[in-house]
């Protein structure tokens, strides 16, 4: 038999540590070591206890998550940590910088309004398969060599013209888009897609904070707006973005169909919905995630004649999307993370922004 997944829970609410804690203790496999009521308290506790996991509440008194995390992070670099936040502005803000300063995975509360039962369901579904999913990582990641994955070819073939840029992610992704979007020109020839597995209002945020870092303009997709170039457009949380023609035009068709890979919005509707569209001329980048959002997507638009980059496995927080992309031969590059904005624009005939 294996050991348990041992978690500790830092929440202010007693409420909030009660509910959790019974959830936890209910699972099979998963064993709660502890909890604590505060940052600093939480701090303490990870020394005496050792989890395998921190389900980390984002505000507090005394030391709230952020700060908390910042204290983290330099002593345990790979204690899994996910963010437990409210669906508020304020909530998504403070994940967002939290997911920059190093949290792994976030999961956001149950509603105020939410009752018992509504509560418990949330949090079985949406906090035991990422606690599950962290501590099975990283007790199985070990310190060696990448998988070796061969990039796919295409000798002799020329490539059409770029007409769209799509970009699919996941786990790591908000700050993998902060790195590649801002390194992107103004000048910009094409709309560029993003698909990022967050929640509403935390994808309104997201494109706020990565419309102030770029020189590109970055806005929360809206049903029927017209695609132009030197624009990025998120997919709101809760529905798939796609897009499609409307006489001169291409928008974007919000689609309120149900989840894809347990995911809405989903990789793999917006990538699906590029083929009819731009056919060949879709350039398309996967980035770090969990699961294999994105690989049949991609499938379509290399059957149609497009292009599809990989983040590698050493730049990514978790090689599940790219590395379904990878591993299925759809890849024309595996690239880190530093490297795929100069790849993307070289395909698009483009110089690379030169920083300041």
């Amino acid at each position: 038999m294996s050991t348990p997944l041992r978690v500790l829970l830092v929440d202010d609410s007693a409420v909030v540590r009660h509910l959790v804690s019974d959830i936890l203790r209910s699972e099979e496999g998963i064993e709660v070591a502890g909890v604590a009521e505060n940052g600093r308290r939480g701090l303490e506790r990870i020394e005496e206890l050792q989890p395998d996991v921190v389900v980390l509440d984002v505000e507090m008194p005394i030391l709230d998550g952020l700060a908390t995390l910042r204290e983290l992070r330099p002593r345990w670099p790979r204690l899994p940590v996910i963010m437990f936040s409210t669906l508020t502005e304020r909530g998504a803000a403070s994940t967002l910088s939290a997911l920059a300063a190093g949290a792994n995975d976030y999961v956001t509360k149950p509603g105020r309004l939410a009752g018992r039962s509504e509560a418990e369901a949330a949090v079985r579904e949406n906090l035991v398969p990422l606690v599950r999913s962290w501590g099975r990582l990283v007790r199985t990641r070990q310190p060696e060599t990448p998988t070796p994955v061969v990039a796919r070819r295409s000798p002799g073939r020329v490539a059409p013209p770029v007409r769209a840029l799509v970009i699919g992610s996941s786990t790591g992704g908000p700050v993998a888009l902060t790195n590649l979007i801002p390194a992107l020109p103004a000048s910009l020839p094409v709309p560029v897609l993003i698909v990022q597995h967050m929640p509403t209002v935390f994808t309104r945020m997201l494109a706020e904070r990565l419309d102030e870092r770029s020189p590109l303009t970055v806005v929360e997709a809206v049903d029927g707006t017209a695609l132009h170039p030197g624009t990025v457009y998120v997919a709101p949380g809760g529905i798939h973005m796609t897009v499609a023609r409307r006489g001169t035009d291409v928008v974007v068709a919000l689609d309120d169909s149900a989840p894809e890979n347990s995911c809405k919005p989903a990789v793999d509707v917006l990538f699906r919905s590029t083929v009819p569209v731009w056919g060949p001329g879709t350039l398309a980048a996967v980035l770090t995630g969990m699961g294999q959002d994105g690989m049949l997507g991609a499938e379509q638009i290399v059957e149609a004649g497009g292009t599809v980059v990989a983040q590698d496995e050493s730049s990514s927080v978790v090689w599940g999307m790219p590395g379904a992309v990878a591993k299925a031969g759809l890849a024309s590059d595996i690239l880190p993370l530093a490297d795929i904005p100069a790849a993307l624009l070289r395909r698009m005939s483009l110089a690379p922004v030169r920083s300041a």
